[in-house]
């Protein structure tokens, strides 16, 4: 397909806008960019995509946004605990309109867990594309890099980070790296059915971050590991929504039993470049976090 028509979803957000700069920087084909309010990406649009009305709790715009479309990147929403109906609403929609592939950003280990309901829309959501009859590529993307950075506040502050993920590492990933996967998945042609993990260059535990952090700030910060249940109340005692305490004690607990420690080339296929480690990551972000202490 030389010249694939491309609609990026969720493009006022901040991985869909990135995802749509790239496939506009690289001429990949017409791009589409979706979102409910499309005065929003009035910026992409001058610089040469197409905006259309895209709401998941509105079906009549599906039909529409989806015309004529050969390839779809669906970036999950943050509307929990809704997601998997609305997500489920746009692939069908997609498989009707004739889209040819779908691109998906799923998370590791997605698993029908209904007290979890980052993990059980993504698992649902997987189930829906699966069974469209669309080709599809869906990002596993693991947990972002730039999520150390939103801890530390408080970990400076302590000088504690607490978690319940034990030894267990993450091969954390940075936004632009998953960026550039998603766009490559979208514009490679690729007609078939993957799923790909997407991360960092190796697992990284938090002790390995507390030690990197302390090297950063010029004082130790410490990893406290606790058990579950324990990160749970601490979390809701801080004010924290069920839902929302419930997604992240689950994320800590999949990373203790080595769910987040996988490490692929899909970043590096896709993209062409090698995928950002966290110690650089964090290294180039040196100043922020000096600024937080």
């Amino acid at each position: 397909m030389s010249h694939p028509v491309l609609l990026v979803t969720g493009a006022s957000g901040h991985l869909g806008r990135r995802v749509a700069e790239i496939l506009l920087e690289t001429q990949a084909g017409t791009v589409i960019v979706g979102t409910r309010d499309p005065a929003r990406v009035a910026d992409l649009a001058a610089k040469g995509a197409e905006a259309r009305s895209v709401d998941f709790d509105r079906p009549e715009t599906l039909g529409p946004a989806f015309a004529g479309v050969d390839r779809v990147l669906l970036v999950s929403t943050d509307a929990l605990p809704t997601r998997a109906g609305q997500q489920r609403r746009a692939v069908e929609a997609a498989a009707k309109a004739g889209v040819g592939h779908i691109a998906y950003t799923s998370s590791p280990a997605p698993k029908p867990w209904p007290k979890n309901d980052i993990l059980n829309s993504h698992y649902w959501t997987e189930h829906a594309i699966a069974a469209s009859g669309m080709g599809f590529s869906v990002l596993r993307n693991n947990i972002y890099a730039e999520i150390i950075l939103a801890g530390l506040p408080h970990a400076l502050k302590t000088g504690q980070m607490v978690s319940a993920t034990g030894t267990g590492g993450r091969s954390y990933v940075t936004r632009e790296d998953c960026a550039r996967a998603a766009a490559g998945a979208l514009a490679d042609g690729f007609e078939g059915r993957r799923i790909l993990e997407v991360g960092g260059p190796a697992p990284v535990t938090q002790d390995e971050i507390a030690a990197i952090v302390s090297g950063i700030v010029g004082r130790t910060i410490g990893h406290v590991a606790v058990p579950a249940e324990a990160l749970r109340e601490g979390l809701l005692t801080a004010g924290m929504p069920d839902f929302y305490a419930d997604a992240l004690v689950g994320f800590d607990v999949d990373a203790a039993e080595g769910f987040h420690a996988a490490v692929t080339g899909a970043v590096r296929d896709l993209s062409g470049r090698e995928p950002t480690s966290v110690e650089d990551f964090l290294a180039a972000n040196a100043g922020a976090i000096r600024a937080m202490a």
